[in-house]
């Protein structure tokens, strides 16, 4: 079983985009946790209402079990927010030797980002929300600025990891 990198932060950070490259970069498998999301919950999400705990725990399990099918052929690179430490500390029990990014954003700089994305089913009104979520990991693998150019986070994380 090879192990497995979940690319974590909040929502505009740059998760998907830096764990499919990432996944790229290492020749393995991407998985991108909004899949996995249940049509209620991003039906809430879209209403810019912040999930509840109950909604996320069953959602964390569903990229967990595909990660570890996925994990049986290739490393396999996944996003997700994990906000809370609890949601780690799931993640982790749920996937051995899993691997935590995180992508560290300043709140100013995904406002901006935000401002400009309209292909997602979260509203900017919900930044608000995960932030007051967020806790920072810790205990990280690595953290990484998003305040630079993909590239250069891609390659720090092959680096690292």
């Amino acid at each position: 079983m090879r192990w497995a990198i979940v690319v974590m932060g909040v929502w505009g950070s740059g998760k998907s985009t830096v764990g499919e490259k990432l996944a790229q970069n290492l020749i393995s498998v991407f998985l991108d946790g909004d899949d996995y999301h249940p049509q209620c919950n991003i039906d809430h999400m879209a209403k810019a209402q912040p999930l509840t705990d109950a909604m996320r725990w069953p959602w964390l399990d569903m990229p967990a079990q595909a990660v570890n099918t996925a994990r049986q052929d290739a490393i396999t690179v996944f996003a997700c927010s994990a906000l809370r430490k609890s949601y780690c500390d799931h993640l982790r029990a749920a996937i051995p030797e899993l691997r935590v990014v995180f992508l560290d954003a300043p709140q100013y700089i995904i406002a901006v980002r935000l401002g400009t994305r309209h292909d997602h089913f979260m509203p900017a009104a919900l930044l608000e929300s995960q932030y007051a979520t967020l806790e920072l990991p810790q205990n990280p693998n690595v953290t990484v600025s998003v305040d630079q150019p993909i590239s250069n986070i891609v390659k720090t994380l092959a680096r690292l990891l």
